[in-house]
């Protein structure tokens, strides 16, 4: 099973952190894969990826708009960084993107 792991965040922290989270959910779950979402938004960081969800993480998805805290966590994992608002409205494009890069269809 496709592991992916993401965290959203935007300039407000507010709306579309977590319809960007939502949308990727959806998406990675219509393919049938396995998606944990790190939200860190105006109440500060939810649902934290702890050290197990990055080492099995096949991709991780990385919102751009604004820095992520704690991104040197990745650091050895394939990334994906897309914008908030590309997450909401293209999660489906994106997951076909993830699945180019990784091999899988």
């Amino acid at each position: 099973m496709t592991i992916l792991i993401a965290v959203t965040a935007c300039p407000t922290g507010v709306a579309h952190t977590y319809m960007a989270a939502e949308a990727l959910q959806t998406a990675a779950q219509k393919k049938g894969w396995s998606i944990k979402v790190e939200t860190q938004g105006a109440s500060g960081i939810e649902n934290e990826l702890n050290s197990a969800d990055i080492e099995n993480a096949d991709m991780v998805i990385l919102t751009n708009d604004i820095s992520i805290k704690n991104e040197g966590r990745f650091n050895h994992k394939k990334i994906v960084r897309v914008g908030s608002n590309t997450a909401v409205r293209h999660a489906d494009k994106i997951m076909v993107k993830i699945a180019e890069n990784l091999g899988i269809e």
